[in-house]
């Protein structure tokens, strides 16, 4: 697999996965944080293609604008609706959910947001580390805090939080301490979320290998350069290497397993994370 095979990929009306779900109305807002990009990107039009008004937010205004107009170019069921702002505030992070309330309903939070810096911890910039920390596990923690009591004020009194994992929380490789905290983190807080959500308030978090997505491809030279070998042996053997499946999933993919989650057909889904690795963490030859 070439650099070339691993370009993220445009998702098609086809791509989304439709759930029949009675809560899958424009009524009730799914708020999607990283959604300029990627798996963000995605899952906004995977959440709209089901019948959500989507409050899609991200820093990046442009790429917001590309999610919104790749959504009008689909023709999808709910609405998207841009938000920008910076996750690393906290003025921000409030501004965001009190305009996705403006929406209609707040139901369901997909925390997706990431970055990714590759360096050995000797090495590690502190300063790359509370920025990293803000936006993939306390902002994820703010935001969680601030819609749960949306949740209860929807017509059933339900909500969801989707928390977007890794198999780094799971096990970690050298030179990304800084995402492998965050993920390992992440967990915890999708738990303490459904401890305290008595059922009616779930959380779940997904935990994927490499998928398709621009913080995938950034790191391909960073990684090659740390570890001294070539760009395609970064793939093949770093990424790929331990899968049993020999091909990197679709951002649509995951965002696919977000509605999944947030679905009646999750409903015993609550503190648990979804591991679509390919067989990366618990297999071995």
């Amino acid at each position: 697999m070439s650099q070339d095979q691993v370009t993220p990929p445009t998702v098609t009306a086809e791509d989304i996965h439709r759930i029949d779900d009675d809560a899958f109305t424009d009524r009730n807002v799914c708020l999607v944080t990283g959604a300029g990009s990627g798996i963000g990107r995605a899952t906004a039009l995977a959440a709209a293609g089901n019948g959500l008004t989507v409050a899609a937010t991200d820093i990046d205004e442009d790429g917001l604008a590309g999610t919104v107009d790749r959504g009008a170019e689909l023709g999808l069921e709910g609405e998207i609706e841009s938000v920008v702002g910076d996750l690393t505030e906290d003025d921000d992070i409030e501004r965001i959910v009190e305009e996705a309330a403006e929406l209609g309903d707040i139901k369901y939070l997909a925390n997706v947001a990431g970055m990714q810096h590759i360096d050995s911890i000797e090495d590690f910039p502190m300063e790359t580390y509370d920025v990293m920390h803000r936006i993939m596990l306390r902002a994820p923690l703010y935001l969680s805090k601030l819609c749960i009591p949306h949740f209860r004020e929807t017509e059933d009194g339900r909500g969801c939080v989707g928390n977007m994992g890794s198999v780094h929380g799971h096990y970690v490789t050298s030179d990304k301490v800084g995402y492998n905290v965050s993920k390992f983190g992440l967990r915890g807080l999708t738990q303490s979320i459904a401890a305290e959500g008595e059922g009616e308030i779930r959380a779940y978090s997904i935990s994927t290998g490499y998928v398709k997505t621009p913080l995938v491809t950034d790191q391909l030279e960073d990684t090659a350069e740390q570890r001294g070998i070539s760009v395609d042996e970064v793939i093949e053997d770093v990424m790929l290497g331990q899968s049993r499946v020999k091909e990197m999933m679709e951002p649509v993919d995951v965002a696919n397993l977000f509605l999944l989650g947030f679905s009646d057909l999750g409903r015993h889904l609550d503190g648990g994370d979804l591991l679509f690795d390919g067989g990366m963490t618990l297999t071995y030859e």
